[in-house]
């Protein structure tokens, strides 16, 4: 059987009744991003040298093999002998 509803309150009559005050709305987006987190990633001197060493060309790097770097003066080397023999310098390109 169907019932009828007496106690019933519209949504409108609701929100009028509250004070403009307490009436709680969505923040708006730029209040949202000012509320945002940021973090700050510091990066230490031993990897920004690795970083470094991995991106330098060919150029640079005979440049610092004339200089004396010995770290270059292998690779220059290595690269030498993969080429004479006609395999990848990288081991992870080899495997």
């Amino acid at each position: 059987m169907v019932q009828p509803i007496n106690n019933a309150t519209t949504t409108a009559a609701v929100n009028a009744s509250q004070p403009a005050a307490s009436r709680q709305t969505a923040p708006s987006k730029a209040a949202a991003a000012s509320n945002t987190k940021t973090d700050t990633v510091t990066i230490s001197n031993a990897a920004q040298t690795a970083m470094r060493e991995a991106t330098e060309t060919q150029s640079q790097t005979v440049q610092e093999a004339r200089a004396g770097d010995r770290q270059a003066q292998h690779l220059l080397a290595k690269e030498t002998a993969a080429k004479q023999v006609g395999q990848p310098a990288t081991p992870a390109a080899g495997k």
